[in-house]
């Protein structure tokens, strides 16, 4: 009787351990959700080659952004995430509002934004409303890629800046093949984590919306990525 006890016992502690792994999200969870990461720059080629002397990895050609002044070039991180290069695109006009993620302002290339997948995206942005976190409203997007494939997905805008870039904005490829498909190899993402003055209401919305993306003090916002490359282990921020 003791011994169906004992045996009762480990299995109720077994069972209980199991139950706690699968509430905690991993990290591998989140690298799972990361669509892209936005590598803003001043001038696309100087991206382009800060990447490869960086990485070790030269960016594909990734394509113009009509009438927004961008165009982009993209390194895989993994079978579906990618980074974007972007900046200035000089065969388009200087657009009439600012260029996205600060590019006109910009000294330096930086991680300026981060991307994750979603279906549903007025749904998520109504449950992100509820929580307090404002999201863009949804709209469409599309490029031609280098070949002539035409790409076009929905998301929620990027000019809708929340915690200083450190709340994402979701995206949805529809049926477009993903960018990543054609994008250069040789690097993956390891982790992703950020840094903010104000830690606890970043960590807030994050955590509202489900993502288990650590933000740790910072003198000013930061989204810093280490990635697996030939170069080795580096840190880009």
């Amino acid at each position: 009787m003791m011994a169906l006890r004992l045996s009762t016992l480990v299995i109720l502690v077994l069972v209980s351990i199991d139950i706690g792994h699968a509430q905690q999200p991993s990290a591998t969870s989140l690298l799972m959700r990361i669509d892209h990461l936005v590598y803003a720059t001043p001038d696309l080629n100087l991206g382009i080659d800060a990447i490869e002397k960086l990485l070790g990895v030269k960016a594909t050609p990734g394509g113009q952004h009509p009438g927004l002044g961008t165009r982009n070039a993209l390194v895989a991180l993994g079978p579906s995430s990618y980074l974007e290069i972007i900046g200035p695109d000089p065969e388009q006009p200087k657009p009439a509002s600012r260029r996205r993620f600060g590019i006109d302002e910009l000294k330096a290339p930086r991680i300026a934004r981060w991307v994750v997948k979603g279906t549903e995206l007025e749904k998520l942005v109504s449950a992100a409303a509820s929580h307090g976190v404002t999201l863009g409203p949804v709209i469409p997007g599309s490029r031609r890629r280098p070949d002539g494939v035409v790409l076009s997905w929905r998301y929620t805008d990027p000019n809708t800046e929340v915690a200083d870039g450190l709340v994402p904005f979701f995206i949805d490829w529809g049926t477009s093949p993903h960018p990543s498909a054609t994008a250069a190899r040789g690097a993956t993402l390891v982790q992703v984590r950020a840094e903010h003055p104000d830690v606890a209401r970043t960590q807030k919305m994050l955590d509202a919306l489900g993502l288990d993306l650590k933000v740790q003090k910072g003198s000013s916002p930061a989204i810093i990525a280490t990635i697996d490359s030939p170069h080795g282990r580096v840190e880009l921020k």
